[in-house]
């Protein structure tokens, strides 16, 4: 018996309040999650609506969302986001259990790795390390 493995593949949509700094938080977050691990595509639909597919064996919905979180976006809060986000969590948890994959995940991890490598900061000396010591 063969595995069907689009059954791990998710179709999602996540939803970012619209009292925010940025007024694209779609694409601002779609860039940070472009290109990670087990995120197949991510596509702004509007300035506040993100959609996301992704394989549940190797990154899940409430690890992209707390990830985002971390960097600053604002997920909208309201009820029924709340219970679809919560009701997605569980089904992807219990999924995930069925499937033998519970334990920790690094995908949230690579995100911020990701993001760090993006940006343009002071941790990074330029210089070629026989230089480094005069100054």
């Amino acid at each position: 018996m063969q595995k069907d493995h689009t059954l791990h593949i998710k179709h999602r949509e996540l939803r970012f309040c619209r009292l925010h700094p940025d007024p694209a938080q779609a694409h601002s977050a779609s860039l940070m999650l472009d290109g990670l691990d087990g995120v197949h595509e991510v596509s702004p639909a509007e300035t506040h609506l993100l959609f996301v597919r992704y394989d549940i064996t190797i990154i899940t919905l409430p690890l992209i969302e707390s990830a985002l979180v971390e960097l600053g976006f604002h997920l909208d809060n309201s009820l029924i986001h709340k219970l679809r986000r919560a009701l997605y969590a569980y089904t992807e948890e219990t999924q995930r259990a069925n499937l033998g994959l519970e334990g920790e995940n690094t995908a949230d991890r690579k995100v911020f790795i990701q993001n760090y490598l993006k940006r343009r900061h002071g941790c990074r000396d330029e210089r070629p390390e026989h230089w480094r010591s005069y100054l």
